[in-house]
C-alpha cells in the first residue's frame, strides 16, 4: 500500500493527475485509463458503475489505499454506490488490518466552492451527456448554494474528438461552437463556466474563442488538488499510509503506444505506460 490512484475513463484524468503532482509532488501515484471503453458519457448508469467498480478495485488491489475517480461521469453515476455498497467489502478483502481505503471524486471539490465562482449567481456547466442527465451537479450546488442557478449543456462529441487527438480543425470548431452558443443563448447572465469533464481543458483555447471575454472558464484540476491536500491534512491516518516516492506508474486498458502518444498532449512530457489486463 502507499500510492495515490487516479482513475479516468480515458485521458482526461491526466489533467487531475498533473494538478495533483504539481501541488503535491512528493507522493507516489498510479494512473489507470480505461481507454478501451471510453467514452463513458453516453453509457447507462449500470455500465458506468460496473466499469468504474472494476477499475477502482484494481487500483486498490494494486496498492492504492486512496483512489481519486477523476472522471466526472463516473463520479456522478458510480461513486456514491461504490462508497456505500462496495468499499466496506473491499476493505475486509484487501486491507483487513489497514490502512483505511478511501475512494473520492471530482464533483464535491467543485460544487462545495461553487458560490465563489460566480458574482451574477448564474453558472454554466459543460459536461458529457451522462453527467448532465444525472443532474449531480445541479443537486449538489442546490444543496450548498440554493441561490445559484446552474445552466447545463451536454457536449457528446467532445470526448471522442479529444481521445483521437483532434484538438483543432473544422469538426472540432463546429462541435465546440454549437455547444457554447447554445449555452450562452440560454444563460445570458452567466459569468463563469465549469468544465465538468476532465478532458475538456484541452479544448479551452477553442472554447475561449466562442465565449464573451467576461465569462471565466473554471478547470477542475487545481480545485481537486487543493481539496485533496486539505483532506490529507484533516486525515493524517490516511496521509501516513502514502508513500513519498515522487514517481508515477501509468496503465491503460488499450494500446500503450497510442496512450503514450496522446498522453503527451495532456502532460507535455514523454511517458511509458503498461497495458492493464482486466
Amino acid at each position: 500500500m502507499g500510492k495515490i490512484g487516479v482513475f479516468d475513463s480515458g485521458m482526461g484524468g491526466l489533467n487531475i493527475l498533473q494538478a495533483l503532482r504539481s501541488l503535491m509532488p512528493t507522493y507516489t501515484y498510479c494512473y489507470l485509463g480505461d481507454n478501451a471503453r471510453v467514452p463513458y458519457g453516453n453509457r447507462s448508469f449500470d455500465a458506468v458503475y460496473q466499469f468504474t467498480k472494476e477499475c477502482v478495485y484494481n487500483l486498490l488491489a494494486e496498492g492504492c489505499p486512496l483512489v481519486i475517480v477523476a472522471c466526472n461521469t463516473a463520479s456522478a453515476k458510480a461513486l456514491r454506490a461504490i462508497q456505500q455498497n462496495d468499499l466496506q467489502q473491499w476493505q475486509a478483502e484487501l486491507a483487513p488490518k489497514g490502512p483505511t481505503l478511501r475512494v473520492l471524486g471530482v464533483l464535491r471539490p467543485t460544487t462545495e466552492i461553487a458560490g465563489n465562482l460566480t458574482r451574477s449567481g448564474h453558472l454554466g456547466l459543460l459536461a458529457t451527456r451522462g453527467t448532465v442527465e444525472s443532474n449531480s451537479y445541479g443537486i449538489e450546488i442546490e444543496r450548498f448554494f440554493p441561490q445559484i442557478t446552474l445552466h447545463q449543456q451536454a457536449c457528446p462529441l467532445w470526448v471522442p474528438l479529444i481521445e483521437e487527438g483532434r484538438l483543432h480543425g473544422p469538426l472540432t470548431e463546429m462541435a465546440v461552437n454549437e455547444c457554447v452558443e447554445a449555452l450562452c443563448q440560454r444563460a445570458p447572465s452567466m459569468d463563469a463556466i465549469i468544465l465538468a469533464c476532465t478532458h475538456f481543458p484541452l479544448l479551452t483555447p477553442v472554447i475561449r474563442r466562442y465565449l464573451p471575454p467576461r465569462i471565466e472558464i473554471i478547470e477542475q484540476g487545481p480545485l481537486v488538488a487543493q481539496a485533496l491536500k486539505n483532506y490529507l491534512v484533516k486525515h493524517p491516518d490516511i496521509e501516513s499510509s502514502l508513500n513519498q516516492g515522487s514517481t508515477c506508474t501509468y496503465y491503460t486498458t488499450d494500446d500503450p503506444l497510442r496512450f503514450d502518444r496522446n498522453a503527451s498532449l495532456f502532460l507535455q512530457e514523454n511517458i511509458h505506460s503498461q497495458r492493464f489486463h482486466r
